[in-house]
């Protein structure tokens, strides 16, 4: 009776939800939990087959997405949490919504995006068939705390499992890869060898052997730790990879050939940035543990459509990416994506500093601002209740003031990037703006198209 009441009262508020306009993606949860402490115990064990759990500072949403549509797209049914509520709630949420009243769950998998620190207690009540880890970088000090508080919290998480649990890691990433140093049990390695792009000279988080404390050495890096390391003091060093993408191109999209298992396999995606690669190879070796082959999950990725805020695009008079930059490592891999265009374009950057942002925004001093200068920027518009904090950051960046304008509204900033010189437009956000922006995006084009079509209708 409590499993039915869990579900019934868990159900009517993700209805009642919709119809008011909110995501309800925690709070269904939150109630059903209140009814039953172990409704997710009870429907995790009614998977058929396994359930897979993505976790990770960066990546981690695009990266569960991913595998669930190339499983969907393999006539599965899953229980995903495709929006990115990823808290002991969210998790539940995800799988009372596609929870029967009457039966038991028909899900032959799950793919489930947690969150560092939730792990402490989604694992108490769900064990994971496969724990894939994207990456670990500093993010929202206010909550995580440095780096070594994220990790220490995950070593007691990951300890709850057993054995036969298969880690899935980013061997480029000391942070992630130390994890299966230690594991019993079968681990994989994904990663990204050595390619002819810019390596990026910025702040490391992993910059010491998390074994001996000697600081660690590089034959190459990509971005912040992600690179081929080894340790001068240890045994500690970047591990052999069981997928590894080699070849790598990131014109006219992301293009790459994956070697696995003694294969090769050609990928070639309309994605933009390089670290979207790590998503795709995760997604790929994960899926093709559950037995579907590294083709068949290339030829569905082509057609994968990006979630909120992860390089979308919309059409507004010329062509608007808007992204997610919540951490170092994050915005200076979307200045990458932006450095890479060669035609004029403009810049908005929004900064807020809520609690789900993380009060603290220092990190932007740890970004790579100074590199804007070699982009072909016409002007950044800037918004966000630390904008002017934001537009300071540019200054000491070197970025000519006159090229700066604050605004209080976002939608005024958005208003004047979408009118502006450049023909394309960028938008780097942080988490609290991200759906206010999108939205506004949305609403725009809508209304853009439309006038377009009457005018059309015109001639």
């Amino acid at each position: 009776m409590k499993r039915f009441l869990s579900i019934l009262i868990g159900k009517i508020i993700i209805v009642l939800s919709k119809i008011t306009g909110h995501k309800g993606s925690s709070l269904p949860g939150k109630w059903a939990y209140k009814i039953d402490k172990a409704i997710l115990t009870k429907l995790s064990q009614e998977v058929k087959e396994d359930i897979i759990v993505v976790c990770g500072t960066n990546g981690k949403t695009t990266t569960n997405n991913m595998i669930e549509q190339i499983l969907r797209k393999e006539n599965y049914s899953v229980v995903c949490n495709k929006v990115g509520a990823n808290m002991h709630f969210g998790v539940i949420t995800a799988f009372i919504d596609k929870a029967p009243l009457f039966s038991s769950l028909k899900a032959d998998f799950a793919t489930i995006e947690v969150d560092e620190l939730s792990t402490l207690k989604v694992f108490e009540e769900m064990i994971p068939d496969y724990f894939l880890l994207t990456n670990l970088f500093r993010d929202q000090l206010d909550r995580y705390g440095e780096i070594d508080i994220t990790i220490e919290k995950m070593k007691m998480a990951l300890a709850k499992l057993p054995d036969s649990t298969t880690y899935i890691l980013n061997g480029d990433d000391p942070l992630s890869s130390s994890f299966g140093y230690e594991k019993v049990g079968r681990t994989i390695y994904f990663g990204v060898e050595k390619t002819g792009n810019r390596e990026i000279d910025e702040v490391k988080e992993g910059r010491f052997c998390p074994f001996c404390g000697e600081e660690l050495q590089y034959n190459f890096y990509h971005y912040s730790q992600l690179g081929d390391f080894y340790c001068n003091g240890c045994n500690f060093k970047r591990p052999p990879l069981d997928y590894e993408a080699k070849n790598v191109s990131l014109k006219n999209g992301i293009s790459f050939d994956l070697i696995s298992k003694g294969e090769e396999y050609p990928f070639d995606i309309p994605y933009k940035g390089f670290y979207n690669i790590y998503n795709i190879i995760g997604s790929v070796a994960a899926t093709q543990e559950v037995d579907i082959g590294v083709e068949t999950a290339e030829a569905i990725l082509q057609s994968y459509e990006t979630q909120v805020g992860r390089m979308e695009s919309f059409f507004i008079k010329k062509p608007i990416f808007l992204n997610l930059s919540k951490n170092p490592a994050g915005f200076n891999q979307a200045v990458e994506t932006v450095l890479e265009e060669e035609s004029l374009i403009d810049v908005v950057l929004m900064l807020n500093d809520n609690p789900q942002d993380g009060e603290d925004v220092s990190w932007i001093w740890d970004g790579l601002f100074e590199t804007l200068n070699q982009g072909n920027i016409d002007h950044f518009y800037i918004s966000g209740t630390r904008g002017y904090d934001m537009a300071l950051r540019l200054k000491y960046g070197d970025i000519p003031e006159e090229k700066i304008s604050v605004y209080k509204t976002p939608g005024k900033a958005l208003e004047k990037a979408i009118e502006g010189n450049g023909e394309k437009a960028y938008i780097l956000v942080n988490y609290t703006a991200l759906f206010e922006t999108q939205k506004w995006l949305k609403d725009t084009e809508k209304k853009w198209s439309l006038k377009k079509i009457k005018w059309k209708d015109r001639l």
